[in-house]
């Protein structure tokens, strides 16, 4: 085995030469002829040394290059700048190309005369490729870009200048490339976003959050406006340094068009189905007023008329004008529950208690054709609910079923306690065997004024008032109807664990305080006729005005215990009315009265609202209630 260190200088470089497999290394005499050649030359090259020295080196090159003379322009550069560098195409022994790194340098004596050269290829075929690659894939992405012309895709530097332009943001925004690259893009912001600093908060949230998405009014060239999706990205480069940001821009005022035009239609379609909804709610309680009204006028009529009428007579007809009145509060009510303007009085009851005494009365309203059962669980137990809505939730249902029965029947009313998913509840139930409703009608029986009698025949509130009802008692309501079997309404409410009680909102009737002073604030004189009356009939001493001004004039002198008022009046309301008193006295209490202004009132303690129509004892009620609570208040 030879030792490097016995060998001499140039013996030792001969065999790193030749040793060196990924270079071609070799050397050419000055006229470009092959004197050496090494491992690496023969491995990428496909030539044996004894097959290729002494051969010119033009054969590594291709036709057109050795017809170009690219050999001899090759030594002749190297020779007279020292160097010749330069990549190409070359060929293999097989025929087959590679690309080349190739450095050809001159070989000189110490005199300066030319000798040779020396000749270093790299086969870099495969750089090459992806390079090619790249390129190309870069060409593709700036053709697609370019060619894009539904977005404005485009650069900005850190400071938000324009680095380059696709077409799309051309044909959106009206600049040509040459115009606009350089600007900041600013430019297409409005006036007012520019001063409100929009732009540069903008990049900021892009560069803080990863992205900025908006839409906004942006700027064209020619001034005008176009509703704009804007998106804008941070670009960072291989070390993740921050070197710009990318926008996406796109013309979204047609879609903003088609939205306003889709709202304006939507907008139009509710106006004309709550048209709609009024016209058929007119047709229904029209007719069942106008019912209503024909006992009341008419029992009203016959005792003015005929004072010699017998006490027993007289008495029939103010029963009917009670019964009736009663009956059109409750036809009140059904549209201020709808319109969820009702306030809500809860009270426990015993359900099976109010079914039994519902039917009593039920019975004979029902008609003589119709039979009405109970069938009802000794255990249902109690709810808390507002009575009057309670019985009026059970009388829609029994009525419906009574009109689905026209030949006559039999309707069942049950109770049942059932453990349900939110809880025990109490299932109130009122069932028929009358024509059912096909799937069609069922699907929309809880809709408002829908109904399927004829015109005149029904304000189709019932079934809704009952689904209404049940979603302010904290339950549900069910409906179950095969067609031309039958149908079961249900209510299912939340079973109480509290006892059977008078409204648990009210304490225990109490007697209104001999001569309290009142003074009565009602714009409408009949209204306030009849409330005086109220007042003088429970010993209260009483002061009139006609309106909320008149009543602060008489303030000084009247010096009341209560002011009861309207809450709805021409110029100042009872609201600003109360609103001052409690400024100027905040010890006199005020009751206020109204008919439906539940969110005028919202926030007023129950004891201080009245809710109409009312008689002398809600009247007593509400007066006891609200001096209690001053009292509890000044304790």
């Amino acid at each position: 085995m030879t030792d490097l260190g016995t060998i001499s200088h140039n013996e030792r470089f001969q065999l790193l030469v030749s040793a060196v497999t990924d270079y071609a290394i070799y050397m050419l005499d000055s006229t470009g002829r092959i004197s050496t050649w090494n491992a690496g030359a023969q491995r990428f090259k496909g030539y044996a040394a004894d097959e290729i020295i002494g051969e010119h080196f033009s054969r590594f090159f291709t036709d057109e290059d050795r017809d170009s003379d690219l050999p001899g322009r090759a030594l002749r550069i190297a020779a007279r700048d020292g160097k010749f560098e330069s990549e190409g195409w070359r060929v293999r022994k097989d025929g087959t190309r590679f690309w080349a790194h190739v450095v050809v340098d001159p070989i000189r004596d110490e005199d300066g005369q030319l000798l040779g050269f020396a000749k270093i290829t790299r086969d870099v075929t495969e750089r090459r490729q992806q390079e090619q690659a790249l390129f190309e894939s870069e060409q593709r992405f700036r053709l697609l870009v370019q060619g894009v012309r539904d977005y404005a895709i485009y650069m900005l530097d850190r400071n938000g200048i324009i680095t380059n332009w696709n077409s799309g943001a051309e044909a959106i925004k009206g600049y040509s490339a040459d115009e606009i690259v350089g600007q900041h893009f600013s430019r297409f912001y409005t006036d007012h976003d520019r001063a409100s600093g929009e732009p540069q908060r903008a990049l900021e949230t892009a560069l803080r959050e990863g992205k900025y998405e908006r839409e906004a009014w942006r700027v064209r060239k020619d001034g005008s406006l176009f509703w704009a999706h804007v998106l804008i990205d941070p670009i960072y480069n291989e070390q993740g340094e921050h070197v710009g940001f990318a926008k996406i821009t796109r013309d979204a005022t047609e879609k903003k068009r088609a939205q306003e035009e889709l709202d304006r239609t939507r907008e139009a379609l509710a106006q004309s189905q709550k048209l709609q909804a009024l016209g058929e709610l007119t047709g229904g309680i029209a007719h069942d007023f106008n019912n209503l009204l024909t006992v009341i006028s008419g029992s009203a009529d016959f005792l003015i008329r005929r004072p010699d009428l017998s006490d027993e007579k007289k008495q029939q007809y103010l029963s009917a004008i009670a019964e009736t009145s009663a009956r059109a509060t409750s036809l009140t009510n059904h549209l201020l529950a709808f319109g969820r303007r009702q306030p809500i009085k809860p009270q426990v009851v015993d359900v099976n208690e109010r079914l039994q005494s519902f039917a009593n009365v039920m019975g004979r309203t029902l008609g003589s054709h119709v039979e009405l059962v109970l069938d009802l669980e000794a255990d249902a137990g109690n709810v808390e609910v507002d009575l009057s809505q309670f019985e009026t939730a059970v009388l829609n249902a029994a009525l419906n079923a009574r009109d689905a029965m026209p030949d006559g029947g039999r309707i069942t009313l049950s109770s049942r306690r059932e453990a349900d998913a939110d809880g025990v509840v109490v299932r109130v139930s009122v069932a028929d065997t009358g024509l059912g409703m096909p799937q069609r009608v069922l699907d929309r029986a809880f809709e408002p004024f829908f109904t399927t009698k004829e015109i005149g025949k029904g304000t189709g509130l019932g079934l809704s008032q009952i689904h209404g009802f049940a979603a302010q008692a904290g339950g549900r309501a069910e409906i179950d109807s095969v067609e031309g079997t039958g149908t079961t309404v249900s209510l299912l409410l939340p079973a109480s664990g509290k006892a059977v009680g008078a409204d648990v909102t009210e304490q225990a009737d109490a007697s209104v305080p001999p001569n309290l002073k009142v003074l009565l604030v009602e714009d409408n004189a009949d209204v306030r006729g009849f409330a005086e009356d109220l007042l003088r009939d429970l010993g209260c001493e009483v002061h009139l005005a006609a309106s909320a001004e008149d009543a602060l004039s008489q303030l000084p002198d009247v010096q009341p215990d209560l002011v009861f008022s309207d809450v709805v009046m021409p110029g100042m309301g009872g609201l600003e009315l109360a609103a001052q008193l409690k400024r100027a006295h905040p010890g006199l209490p005020v009751l206020l009265t109204t008919g439906y202004s539940d969110e005028l009132v919202k926030g007023l303690p129950d004891s201080a609202v009245l809710v109409k129509p009312y008689g002398a004892k809600e009247l007593r009620r509400a007066i006891t209630r609200l001096l209690a609570t001053q009292d509890a208040a000044a304790a």
